[in-house]
């Protein structure tokens, strides 16, 4: 669904006339950052399969530090496989990393481990990935990216609509006092249906991690 299309289906819920443009009015504008605030609270409630995908990363002999590019702050990290050497790569921690190369002065390999390093300059995460790679090594990593947010009339929408739509009415029924009938506990548990139900058509893609197993 493109952000045009939220917004008229939000509107119409409002009772509000139809728009061309998602920046037509003031009012619009407002509409705008609360259907932004609905998707980033569906985006964190779940691991959406419409937001996973796989970022690669080249390695460079003696630098053990990358950026999964175009990434930003807030991904998750599902797997990690250094398909150079057909192997999963495992977390460890900074202490890990530090003891390894300012203690055990590990020498330098194939890449095994990785860990968080913090956001580069541009806000994109970067992982330290350990021994220090001795070479080229092509790593991929799977992970959950939440979708920028949306601006212009054809953005469209990754994650289920309906959750969106009916938060988005939720929260902007209870900025404005009053809904002409349905109260905003109402809104909200309306929403909170959608939501549970795409959770459980999503879940259903990926049965294996519903699964609790023990080491």
């Amino acid at each position: 669904m493109t952000y045009l299309n939220l917004m008229n289906n939000v509107l119409r819920r409002l009772r509000e006339d139809e728009v061309s443009s998602v920046s037509a009015t003031t009012y619009t504008k407002m509409v705008s950052d609360f259907i932004n605030d609905a998707k980033k609270l569906v985006e964190e409630s779940n691991d959406w399969s419409a937001l996973r995908e796989t970022i690669v990363v080249s390695t460079a002999a003696s630098d053990n530090s990358y950026s999964l590019t175009g990434s930003g702050d807030n991904v998750k990290v599902m797997s990690v496989i250094n398909d150079t050497q057909n192997c999963f790569m495992e977390y460890q921690t900074k202490d890990w990393f530090n003891d390894s190369l300012y203690i055990a002065n590990a020498v330098e390999g194939a890449p095994k481990y990785y860990t968080y390093n913090g956001l580069d300059s541009s806000g994109d995460t970067e992982v330290l990935v350990g021994p220090t790679p001795d070479g080229v090594y092509s790593l991929r990593f799977d992970v959950v990216k939440r979708q920028a947010d949306l601006s212009s009339n054809t953005d469209t929408l990754l994650v289920p609509a309906m959750p969106v739509v009916h938060l988005a009415v939720a929260l902007l029924a209870r900025e404005r006092g009053e809904t002409g009938g349905t109260s905003t506990a109402e809104y909200f548990s309306i929403a909170d249906k959608f939501l549970s139900d795409a959770i459980a058509i999503d879940a259903a893609k990926h049965p294996e991690e519903m699964v609790f197993r023990t080491i």
